[in-house]
C-alpha cells in the first residue's frame, strides 16, 4: 500500500557540517563575547551604583570610559543580536527539514520539542548558577512563535514585523508622551526603586540563598518578561530572523549588500546614538535629573527601544564581513588581485586570519555549550557564595576577565573543532530533539 508523506514523513537529523554557513556562526561567536562582557556589571557586586540600578558608577577614568563603552555598545544591543540568530536558526531548521521531505507538521514538532528543552536549560541555569539567562525565555517565544508563524507567508511575516514595531515604538512613547504632556518629563522613573542587579544575587553569600533569588528571577525573565514581549512587539526581531532566513540572507550576503549595508549603517547610528544621552549622563557629562536615568526613566527607554536597531546592524556587520573575507579568499586562491600579489608574508596573515574566523566560528557552531561555560567560570568565581573575586575588580578589570573566559571557550571550541566533536550541551540537545537521528533520506515506517 502507498502511503502519503503526511503518513511517512522523511526523518532526519540536525545540521550537517556542510550544511552550515560562516555568517550566522561568526555571528554567534562574537556575539558570545559581546553577551560575557555585558553580564559582567551584576558580578561587580560591591561597587557604588548610579540611578540606573545598573552599571556600576564608581572607579577610575580607565572604569567610566569602559562604562560609557558598554552603554553605547552593549546594554539591550546584544540581545536583540541573540534573539535574531535565534529566529534566524528556528527558520534554517525548518526549512533543512521539509526540504529533506519532512513535513511542515514534523518540522515543526521538532522545534516544539527543541523550545520546551530550551525552558528547562533555562531555569535549571538560572537558578544554578545565573539569574539572567535568556535561554528559557526565548524558549517560551520560540515556542509561541513558531506555533503561530513558521507556516504563515512572507507577506503575514512583514504585516506582523510591522504591527511588532507600532506596539514597541507605541510601549515605549506612551509613558514619555504622557510625561511630556504633564510637564514631568524629568521625574519619570524611580531613581529611588531597588537596583536591577540585585535580583542576579551575586551579592548573596550563601548559595541557597541566592538560588531561590535566582529561581524567581529565572521564572520572571522566562515566562512574564516573555509574555510581556509578545503583547509589546518585542517579537519582532524573532520574525526579522524568520523572514531573513526565507531570504537567506546570511547564506548569501552577497546578493543582499545593499540591504546588509544600509542596515547595517543605519542600524549601528540610531543605536549608538539613542543610548549616547545615556552614557553621557552616566558618566555626568550630561545634566538629567536621576529619576530620568532609572530604568524606567526616558533616557532608559530610549536606550533600550533603540537596541535592537543596533542589535540588527551588528548582525548586518557581520555578514557583510563574511562576503568582504569569503569573495578575499577567493582572489587570494585564484593567485588575483592585491592580496595575492602582495608576496610570502601575506600568506601567513592569510593563514592566521583564517585561524582567527573558524576558531570564532568554532564558539558560534558550539554558542550553548560556550553561553553556559560562561556561568561555569564567572558565578563561582566572582558571586559572594564562591571565591568573591567580583568585590575586588573594577568595571576595566572585571572587562578583562570576561574576556579572558571568552577566550578559553573559544580553545576549548576550537579543539573540538579540530576534533570533529560538537560542544557537549549541542550534542544533549540534539539528541533531546532527534532521539536516535535518522539518516538523511531515510524514511520512518508507518505505524
Amino acid at each position: 500500500m502507498t502511503t502519503t508523506s503526511e503518513e511517512t514523513p522523511v526523518r532526519r537529523g540536525g545540521v550537517r557540517a556542510e550544511e552550515r554557513a560562516l555568517a550566522p556562526d561568526l555571528a554567534r561567536g562574537i556575539m558570545l563575547l559581546l553577551i560575557v562582557l555585558s553580564n559582567t556589571a551584576f558580578h561587580l557586586w560591591a561597587a557604588r551604583r548610579g540611578p540606573s540600578g545598573w552599571q556600576p558608577a564608581d572607579g577610575s577614568w580607565l572604569d567610566h570610559a569602559v562604562q560609557f563603552t558598554m552603554i553605547i555598545v552593549l546594554d539591550l544591543r546584544v540581545y536583540p543580536l541573540f534573539a535574531f540568530l535565534f529566529g534566524y536558526g528556528m527558520m534554517q531548521l525548518f526549512l533543512r527539514q521539509t526540504a529533506a521531505g519532512n513535513t511542515e507538521r514534523g518540522a515543526a514538532r521538532i522545534l516544539r520539542r527543541r523550545s520546551l528543552w530550551l525552558i528547562v536549560i533555562g531555569l535549571l541555569h538560572s537558578t544554578l548558577l545565573m539569574a539572567g539567562d535568556i535561554v528559557g525565555y526565548y524558549g517560551v517565544l520560540t515556542l509561541v512563535l513558531g506555533l503561530v508563524f513558521l507556516r504563515r507567508s512572507e507577506r503575514a511575516l512583514k504585516r506582523w514585523i510591522c504591527v511588532g514595531a507600532v506596539l514597541m515604538v507605541f510601549f515605549a512613547a506612551q509613558p514619555v508622551v504622557s510625561a511630556l504632556l504633564r510637564g514631568e518629563l524629568g521625574t519619570l522613573g524611580d531613581a529611588g526603586a531597588e537596583p536591577g542587579f540585585l535580583a542576579y544575587a551575586a551579592q548573596e553569600g550563601n548559595w541557597l540563598t541566592a538560588a531561590g533569588t535566582r529561581l524567581e528571577t529565572g521564572l520572571f525573565v522566562t515566562f512574564l518578561a516573555s509574555a510581556l514581549a509578545l503583547v509589546g512587539g518585542g517579537y519582532v526581531v524573532f520574525l526579522l530572523g524568520f523572514w531573513a532566513a526565507r531570504r537567506r540572507v546570511l547564506e548569501e550576503p552577497g546578493r543582499h549588500r545593499t540591504l546588509l549595508r544600509r542596515t547595517a549603517v543605519i542600524g549601528i547610528t540610531v543605536g549608538w546614538l539613542g543610548a549616547l544621552p545615556t552614557a553621557l549622563a552616566h558618566i555626568g557629562a550630561l545634566d538629567v535629573p536621576a529619576d530620568a536615568q532609572s530604568e524606567e526613566g526616558a533616557l532608559t527607554l530610549l536606550r533600550d527601544v533603540t537596541g535592537n536597531a543596533a542589535g540588527l546592524g551588528y548582525v548586518a556587520a557581520v555578514a557583510l564581513f563574511v562576503h568582504w573575507w569569503s569573495s578575499r579568499g577567493a582572489r587570494v586562491a585564484a593567485g588575483q588581485g592585491e592580496v595575492a600579489r602582495a608576496g610570502a608574508g601575506t600568506g601567513v596573515e592569510v593563514g592566521v586570519g583564517a585561524t582567527v574566523v573558524a576558531a570564532v566560528s568554532a564558539v558560534g557552531k558550539r554558542s550553548l555549550s560556550c553561553y553556559l561555560a560562561h556561568s561555569l567560570l564567572f558565578a563561582p568565581v566572582l558571586a559572594a557564595w564562591g571565591l568573591g573575586l567580583g568585590e575586588h575588580l573594577s568595571s576595566w578589570t572585571m572587562a578583562l576577565f570576561a574576556v579572558g573566559v571568552w577566550l578559553i571557550t573559544v580553545a576549548g571550541a576550537y579543539a573540538l573543532e579540530r576534533a570533529g566533536r560538537r560542544g557537549p550541551a549541542e550534542a544533549v540537545l540534539r539528541r533531546l530533539m532527534y532521539g536516535a537521528e535518522a539518516k538523511p533520506g531515510r524514511v520512518a515506517k508507518a505505524g
